[in-house]
């Protein structure tokens, strides 16, 4: 062994070798097919649900997941970024693999990539070991998040003509790399689409249907529409941008069980997979005698989502919040951070330091320029991540709010549960 990985530390310390590679940082599929074709591409051998979007993408992977684990079958899922550990990219059934159990199978299939040759991204190194664990594991079915665009995405190496497509709610995201209109980047979010797979949306703007449809007809894909006003009743109770994932997830999974032959979902099973836990999507603790929700909402889609939503749930409370979003060449964070400039009453700026190969080569927003750009008496400069946790618990409002970053929600979260908290729960209202 090459490695001995043992714990998180040591694998997050064996995985720093794949944050830079040589070209590591340009989008394309050519060192992630070479991987899968060297490892016998397992995930041909899996009956993948695969999801893209914008907004939505992680937990509409989380309830398909939830919805098909229902049914009795064997479920892997793997999303990005993780919020809590590593092993949160390689779950069976929404369990992340043991820590020894993760380390344990990190190590050896390190030792395989290692003969190989191939020096894959480190989110490409990542989603070829879920893959690889799916296959090991003999699961049922695998659903796969998008990491980011789709078309040259490290997932998109799915050949499967019975893959099933999930594509969420598109918008202006990673401009730089995707495009810069909105039918540009639904172009390469449809991208995953494949020979005569099956697609799941919303009606979408008509940019977004035009390039989607273009898409499924040059690959004799099926297209699956849903209205935007449609909902599933047992899921009344989830915040509003949840009632509306957790349909789409519903519609696609119910069609997978239909089509190999699995009876159709109960009230019940429906009712337990709508409770599964998401990290880091309107997650609400109760710290000291306050309520604290955590969202990553790290851009104008996901932040107005998450607003309306608070505004539903909890209705004239005096909000305080603590922010901090990665920064991009075109400052895609000012949008979210107006969004809830206008809806808190005061604002805690913050930093953080990023640990994930994809964004090596990002930073934190300087919290100066986030006070800058809002021109507000009602901000708060904390550059440090820790004290900035500790002033917004000391806040005299009752509802606080911890946003932006999912990197920041990362260490922001081990804070709050060093404190006197109860279990997360989903918002009730």
């Amino acid at each position: 062994m090459l490695w001995m990985i043992g714990n998180f530390t040591e694998a997050r310390k064996a995985l720093r070798v794949f944050y830079n590679q040589p070209g590591s940082n340009t989008y394309t599929l050519d060192r992630m097919r070479a991987l899968m074709t060297y490892l016998g591409n397992p995930q041909n051998r899996l009956k993948i649900v695969h999801v893209a979007g914008t907004s939505g993408k992680t937990s509409t992977a989380y309830y398909v997941s939830a919805l098909l684990e229902a049914s009795g079958a064997n479920v892997g899922l793997t999303v990005g970024p993780h919020i809590d550990a590593v092993n949160e990219r390689v779950q069976i059934n929404h369990m992340p693999l043991p820590e020894r159990e993760f380390c344990s199978a990190l190590d050896e299939f390190l030792d395989i990539v290692a003969v190989s040759g191939i020096k894959p991204s480190y989110f490409e190194l990542l989603v070829a070991f879920a893959f690889w664990q799916f296959a090991i594991r003999d699961v049922d079915y695998a659903v796969v998040e998008v990491g980011l665009g789709g078309l040259l995405d490290g997932t998109n190496v799915i050949s499967r003509e019975d893959k099933v497509c999930v594509i969420t709610d598109i918008g202006l995201d990673h401009t730089n790399i995707l495009g810069d209109t909105i039918g540009k980047i639904a172009a390469q979010k449809a991208g995953i689409i494949h020979a005569r797979n099956h697609v799941f949306m919303y009606a979408q703007p008509d940019e977004v249907m035009d390039a989607v449809q273009v898409a499924c007809k040059r690959k004799t894909a099926t297209l699956h529409i849903l209205l935007p006003d449609a909902h599933e009743p047992a899921a009344a109770h989830l915040p509003l941008f949840q009632q509306r994932n957790f349909y789409l997830a519903e519609q696609a999974a119910q069609y997978v069980l239909d089509r190999d032959g699995t009876a159709e979902l109960e009230l019940a099973q429906i009712k337990q997979a709508v409770e599964v836990y998401i990290p880091g999507r309107m997650e609400v603790y109760h710290v000291y005698g306050k309520t604290v929700i955590l969202d990553g909402a790290h851009n104008e889609q996901k932040m107005a989502a998450f607003v309306q939503s608070v505004h539903a749930a909890f209705p004239g409370q005096p909000i305080a919040a603590l922010a901090a979003f990665v920064g991009t060449k075109t400052e895609r964070w000012q949008a979210p951070l107006s969004i809830l400039g206008a809806m808190a009453g005061h604002i805690i700026l913050t930093s953080f330091e990023v640990e994930s190969g994809k964004l090596t080569s990002k930073e934190a927003v300087d919290p100066h320029a986030l006070r800058d750009y809002l021109q507000s008496g009602k901000v708060t400069l904390e550059p440090n991540l820790t004290t900035a946790c500790n002033k917004l618990l000391a806040r005299p409002e009752p509802l606080l709010l911890v946003t932006g970053s999912l990197y920041m929600l990362h260490d922001a979260r081990k804070q709050l549960l060093q404190k006197q908290v109860t279990r997360p729960t989903i918002a009730r209202y």
